[in-house]
Formats: C-alpha cells, structure tokens, sequence
C-alpha cells in the first residue's frame, strides 16, 4: 500500500518539472525563441485561435522571430494580438509577414529574469514538497487505520524523502541551466 501512495506521487512531481520547464522556456533570453508567443490566442474569423495555428514562426536571426500567416487576411489580428500581450516586444508589419526583433538586454534585466526564474524553482520546489505532504498523509493514515505498519511508515518516509531529494536536484539543475542561458551575453 505504501508502495502504491510513492508510486502514486512520482508522475505528479515529474508532471511539476515538466510545468516549470514550460514555464522557463517561455522567459525571453535575449536569443529569438518561438515559444515566447505560447499562449498568444489571435481572433481569427471571430474565433480565438493559438497564433501557431495561424502562421508559421521562424527564427531568421538570433534576435528576431518572423511570423507569416497563410492567410493575409490574419496579419491584422496577429499584430493586435502581439502588441495586446504581455511579451514586451513590438510587432513589424511589413504587409506579408510580422518580424519581431527582440533587443538586446541590458545586464539588470538579465539579473532581473535571473531572479525570476530562481522564482519559479522555489514554486516548482513549493509543487513537489506539497505531493510529498499529501503522500505522506497517505501514508500516515494507512498506519493508524493498520494498513500499514509502523516498518511500512518509515520506509515509506525515507524513500518519499529520497524522491523529493532527487526531483530538488533536478529543478536546481534545470534553474541553473537557464540561469547560465539568460546570463551569457
């Protein structure tokens, strides 16, 4: 029974290092990334679509993304729909296509996203601790009903805090890797 609870917890903790490895992807690093326009939803023929499905999206330069819908009548939309966003970038409409360029970041601003991505770890981490709570509620529930025995619960314990361990390591390992990404000039 103990078993089942950490087996139980190990995807829900993967599925959290999966979030924040989306979430990190989406900060912008001063290099041209698509996935900085993941969510961006244009009105297109009065119906919110993703603008991935839109337009194709491609990265020409290290600093600039191009953005050409297969439909001309949409250039519009995706251009109100950028400029309306929160990604910070002003959209170029050249009448065919949609360019981007992202200016180079400033030494604050890097150490500014640097802090926000230590942000998200800590969250990540905050996820991952909260699965653990919840198993080891579980656990301890299993022991006072005597599902389990009192062998079962420190077992269990010790193999909850050796997953916890090893799903930390590998959110500081991702933070580190898009630290050292943001701070490279």
């Amino acid at each position: 029974m103990v078993d089942q609870f950490i087996k139980d917890a190990k995807p829900k903790m993967q599925l959290s290092l999966e979030n924040l490895k989306n979430d990190l992807a989406k900060i912008r690093t001063g290099r041209a990334n698509a996935s900085v326009l993941d969510g961006i939803m244009v009105s297109y023929y009065g119906t919110m679509t993703n603008i991935k499905e839109v337009a194709s999206i491609t990265i020409p330069e290290a600093n600039q993304i191009y953005i050409k819908p297969w439909d001309k009548n949409a250039i519009s939309g995706i251009e109100t729909a950028i400029r309306n966003s929160d990604i910070g970038l002003a959209p170029i409409n050249d009448g065919v296509a949609i360019r981007l360029i992202l200016p180079p970041m400033t030494e604050e601003r890097r150490r500014s996203i640097a802090l926000q991505v230590k942000k998200s770890g800590e969250e990540g981490k905050i996820s991952i601790r909260n699965i653990r709570g919840e198993a080891w509620s579980k656990i301890q529930a299993a022991e006072k009903n005597n599902e389990a025995t009192e062998d079962d619960r420190y077992r269990g314990e010790e193999e909850l805090n050796k997953l916890v361990n090893e799903m930390n390591k590998e959110v500081d390992r991702i933070v580190a890797e898009k630290e050292t990404e943001i701070l490279k000039i």
